[in-house]
């Protein structure tokens, strides 16, 4: 294959129709990275025999040792092809044009752990390629990029990899395969099918909503005018709402957008390609071959017409799908492979290729190697690349058509889309790419970069150096000769050693080459992985950095974004860069000049007032696994920490902090992650040996009401029910503490934002009243993020909606309705971080505390109490309010069981007695006793319930074969797994296995599923969410029975009790029963 020049694929960047901009999204190991090279190999940057092999972009040494991709990467291809003027049957020369395109290919990871990769890979490109294993069919993470696509508004284009499994592995017949593709085409349309279906209920919600809202606004002005006034536009209501067809966004072969392929074998073909092998011979035109091609068409050999299954009269006919082209196909695996038989036929190959008009090289026939045989027949009958890259060309929009129909929608969706200035808007949706027009570029993620691979520190080798370039290094090095050769003539018997070791070491690049010796490090540069979507952009340009939490509407806010200079652009050719000067827009390159003012993704614009946000959108999962990590040489602490730093901006789910323990943490998505994250600091980012501690797993804590429950420890209180003096006993709290219901708890749970924008409004009315800020002053970290873009323009719910659901949510608890009837009006703060699934609800008769959810709350001071209260002389239960709810927060934030977060708590604060003979001059020693006394008081409330642990899960979903099944089931019992669902895929020997696994005990369950089943079974995890362990880790037995079952200590069978008292041990608690010294004669010094 012909190398491409560079300069080519910079050329095309200016002819945008040219340009196409695709990812390539799939489940882990169905053939991305694959597919991907045989695409690379068409450009002569690797050779076809090694793709498939060499896994080009796979740039990391792990990436290539584990065979998975790790990160998403770049690299633009030239491709080129004749398209006819008229539809000719044998067009002439002049009849046909060369048109030559542009592809920008980004290649994304399949595993779970790295999906935020895919995230990233996506918002840069105008179409996808999904990849769908003929075998495996529809998985986990089909489904999460299937989802991402349709997010996003990509097109997408479908391709059934790895066929030629059916063929060698299960051995299936033409007609089963047939069969089997149909299915397996059903699967990925029912989940298309499953997006549209919710996006359409969706908006059936809304339109209902505007309905009523029309009727009910119609009435009042119908009721305060008279009866002439007529409802306005009520005849219209209905026909408001109409209905989308939903046929152009399902995948069908006919439609040229399902591309059947084997990576592996270097194959592939669409329904349009047979079709026009067959349009002369059959004498049908090639637009109703593509029709009737695939589906239930047949082909009567006599009269060489299509029959419909009606008109087949018992014949048993193949489809022609089976007849004309899988057939063919079963056919050159049998001549070359032997297929079920395992030997080839020579004299097969030859009439095959003969009557395919095929040139097989001689040697490549006479080959032993029956493989190499059946490559070369596929890659001369069925290449793979011309099949992928026509189908993208034709199918697959160029970013001026793309970007009219997607960026509508998302700009609609994005932060403050109302105060975007209509230029910038128009400039993006109508593709303006003059210098003059608005700059637009989204950078979605960072990519660190070392420094000796940058275009313009690389050395170029002789191969690729110009023959003026060569002669200046002739030049230099003669200059360099002459200038050693006065000390040679002084003294002839110089060892030759000092010239060869003088040229060596000589300085032929201008730098210092002793300088270079005292620094041989290669520091790290990070790159911005971007896309233009208007303007253009050119080196040197001035532009704005917008953050993620950035909003028009409120353009100068702090941090206001500050102007960078773009100091370099590069053609991101996947292991490689090269320098451009200007990228127009709809290209995909790298930018330069970002680091420290971009984290992770952001957006950049030539403009402040009415710039648009691309990266407020949420994108991936939050990391979940959090490690403490220390240098091992305690000098390293200041390169660890800068290397962490650098790792967070390079990595887009990667977390950097550090607790108030001061350890450093790192929070990553999962096990294999985290190993990626470690290498990268030890041998990139920090460059020291690290020391990695046990996870830090997350864990929440709860109660339930259980039979087995202890008494009270109050018998004259209700249960929960405790009552806390202060240490002075001048002030007295008397609070229940009660389990929420459950449908309350998820409710909170699914609107923390909301609940966060409510707080900021309420904030910021306070400010504006010149409220007491008091109330604010423990609220630093938590909550300073809770003006984001993302949270207030988001479509959350308003005061009254929230208000509602709340309410609805308590009376879904009809055993407990009575007791929570009107509670809502009452609430005075959630928790913890003020956002959290619990609720403190004020029932104090004099309204000690401010209610959250009340449009017209002002917060309650001393002037608002007693006569008394004026003078300063007493103290009023309103002067502790804030005191009261900070106390909820730090009860809610550590619970009693092991210093983990509270869940689905309800705090009712039911009275504050005060001394007479405290006075306003005890406030600040009282400020402490009520803290810690209503701290205390709500553990103890909490733990004369019946506790529970939280245990933070994975949805684990594994696929394996019947022979493996049982030791796939018993690894996961040792794990402490939950099965939830087991299905045999239809087709095929595998089983596919649901199950919630504890985070606790997932992170060897790859090396233990590896060695049981022989890495016939691998695991995907993502995170589920929280699930109770129902065993109380406090209960102890007491019958004869439990103690002959459960020992005098109750804890050979409680797991609870042992990740409690593993938390405890880990945060430094004290944890009960455990003896600190054992055998301690033994620990003597007994030398004298």
């Amino acid at each position: 294959m012909p190398i491409v020049n560079p300069e080519k694929l910079i050329a095309l960047q200016r002819n945008a129709e040219e340009v196409r901009n695709i990812c390539i999204l799939a489940h882990v190991d169905h053939g991305k990275t694959s597919l991907t090279d045989a695409l690379i190999a068409t450009n002569g940057i690797i050779s076809p025999k090694l793709a498939g092999k060499i896994r080009y972009l796979d740039s990391r040494p792990d990436e290539q040792l584990r065979g998975i991709t790790m990160e998403s990467s770049a690299i633009s291809l030239y491709f080129s092809m004749l398209r006819r003027s008229a539809p000719q049957p044998e067009p002439s020369p002049p009849d046909q044009q060369k048109k030559e395109y542009l592809i920008n290919l980004i290649d994304s990871p399949g595993h779970i752990d790295f999906s935020s990769e895919v995230s990233t890979a996506s918002r840069l490109c105008d179409g996808a390629l999904v990849l769908v294993d003929a075998v495996e069919g529809v998985c986990s993470q089909t489904v999460t990029v299937l989802r991402q696509t349709w997010t996003e508004r990509l097109k997408p284009l479908l391709v059934i990899n790895k066929v030629d499994r059916l063929v060698m592995e299960l051995k299936m017949s033409a007609a089963e395969a047939y069969s089997h593709l149909g299915k397996l085409l059903e699967q990925v349309n029912a989940v298309i099918g499953g997006f549209f279906q919710g996006e359409r209920m969706e908006e059936d919600l809304l339109w209902r909503e505007r309905v009523e809202e029309r009727v009910n606004f119609n009435a009042q002005r119908k009721a305060a005018s008279g009866a002439e006034t007529v409802s306005l536009g009520q005849g219209s209501t209905d026909a408001d709402f109409e209905e989308k067809d939903d046929e152009d966004l399902y995948f069908a072969p006919e439609k040229n957008n399902v591309v059947f392929s084997s990576a592996v074998d270097g194959w592939a073909f669409t329904v349009r390609q047979f079709a026009t092998l067959y349009e002369k011979k059959l004498g049908i035109k090639r637009s109703l071959l593509e029709k009737v091609l695939w589906g239930d068409f047949y082909l009567d050999p006599k009269t060489k017409r299509v029959l419909g299954s009606k008109h087949l009269k018992g014949r048993a006919l193949k489809p022609m799908f089976v007849q004309l082209v899988l057939d063919n196909i079963w056919a050159v695996y049998s001549a070359t492979t032997g297929g079920s038989n395992g030997k080839g036929d020579p004299a097969m190959i030859e009439k095959i290729t003969t009557s395919l008009s095929l040139k097989i090289p001689p040697h490549i026939l006479r080959s032993k190697d029956s493989r190499a045989v059946m490559t070369t027949v596929f890659s001369a009958w069925l290449p793979l690349s011309t099949a992928i890259l026509v189908s993208t060309v034709e199918y697959l929009p160029a970013p001026p058509a793309a970007q009219s129909t997607r960026l509508p929608a998302l700009l609609d969706a994005a932060p403050g889309a109302s105060h975007v200035d209509p230029k910038v808007r128009d400039a993006m949706v109508s593709f303006r790419s003059s210098k003059k027009d608005p700059l637009v570029a989204f950078v979605s993620k960072m990519v660190a970069i070392p420094e000796s691979e940058l275009p313009q520190n690389k050395r170029k080798g002789g191969d690729n150096m110009s023959g003026e370039e060569a002669r200046d290094l002739a030049r230099r090095k003669r200059a360099e000769l002459g200038r050693l050769q006065p000390g040679m003539d002084g003294e002839m018997d110089h060892d030759l050693n000092g010239i060869t070791e003088a040229l060596n070491s000589a300085d032929l690049d201008g730098h210092n080459s002793s300088e270079a010796a005292l620094h041989p490090e290669d520091p790290e540069h990070l790159i911005g992985f971007a896309r233009i979507f208007s303007g253009t952009l050119s080196v040197g340009d001035s532009v704005y950095a917008l953050s993620p939490k950035f909003s028009p509407a409120n353009p100068h806010a702090s941090p206001e974004p500050q102007k960078i200079t773009v100091t370099g652009l590069y053609l991101l050719m996947g292991r490689g860069l090269e320098a451009l000067s200007s990228v127009p827009a709809g290209v995909v390159c790298g930018i330069a000049g970002l680091e420290g003012h971009i984290l992770k993704s952001g957006t950049l614009c030539n403009q402040l007032e009415g710039a648009v946000n691309l990266a407020g959108v949420s994108m991936g999962n939050a990391p979940i696994v959090r490690v403490a990590l220390e240098p091992a040489n305690p000098a390293d602490l200041d390169k660890m920490i800068r290397g962490m730093k650098l790792l967070e901006q390079s990595d887009p789910c990667a977390q950097y902090e550090v607790l108030e323990s001061g350890e450093h943490v790192i929070l990553t998505a999962g096990e294999l992650h985290l190993e990626r994250c470690l290498k990268d600091l030890r041998e990139r980012f920090a460059k020291c040996d690290i020391q990695a501690g046990e996870p830090i797993v997350p864990y929440r804590e709860t109660i339930v009401n259980a039979p087995e429950m202890a008494a009270p420890k109050n018998k004259d209180l209700p249960r929960g029910t405790v009552i806390g003096a202060t240490t002075s006993n001048q002030v007295t709290v008397r609070l229940r503490v009660q389990p929420l219901p459950q449908s309350v708890t998820n409710f909170l749970g699914n609107n923390t934002k909301a609940i966060r924008r409510l707080y900021a409004e309420r904030k910021a009315k306070n400010k504006g009243q010149g409220g007491d800020p008091a109330e604010d002053e423990h609220n630093n970290d938590e909550d300073n993020g809770v003006e984001d873009a993302s949270a207030v323009d988001s479509g959350l719910l308003s005061l009254l909606d929230f208000r509602e659901k709340l309410q609805a949510a308590f009376a879904e608890a009809e055993s407990q309705e009575s007791m929570w009837a009107n509670v809502v009006e009452k609430i005075t703060a959630f928790g913890p971080r003020r956002s959290g699934p619990n609720i403190l609800i004020d029932l104090t008769p004099e309204d000690t505390c401010q209610k959250f959810l009340q449009d017209n709350s002002v917060t309650p001071d001393s002037n608002s109490g007693p006569e008394k209260g004026k003078e300063g002389k007493t103290l009023h239960p309103h002067d502790f309010s804030d005191r009261i709810v900070y106390a909820f927060q730090l009860a809610t934030a550590q619970g009693p069981m092991c210093h983990e977060p509270m869940q689905g708590i309800a705090v009712l604060l039911e009275s504050i007695t005060i001394d007479a003979q405290a006075s306003e001059a005890d406030t600040g020693r009282l400020t402490g006793e009520v803290i810690k006394t209503v701290q205390s008081a709500i553990h103890g409330g909490f733990l004369d319930w019946s506790p529970r642990l939280m245990l933070a899960m994975y949805s684990c979903e594994i696929q394996c074969s019947t022979e493996v099944l049982g030791r796939t089931y018993s690894t996961l019992s040792r794990l402490h797994a939950t099965i939830t669902s087991e299905s045999l895929k239809e087709g095929t020997p595998f089983y596919s296995i649901t199950a919630l696994l504890p985070l606790a005990t997932s992170f060897n369950i790859s090396s233990l599923l590896l060695k049981s089943t022989s890495g016939a079974a691998q695991p995907q995890l993502l995170f589920h969410g929280f699930e109770i362990l129902d065993e109380d880790p406090f209960w102890v037995p007491q019958t004869e029975e439990e103690l002959e079952d459960f020992g005098t200590l109750g804890d050979r069978e409680r797991w609870s009790k042992v990740l409690v008292d593993g938390v405890r041990r880990r945060k430094g608690l004290v944890v009960k029963g455990e003896r600190v010294v054992k055998e301690g004669e033994k620990q003597k010094t007994l030398k004298r």
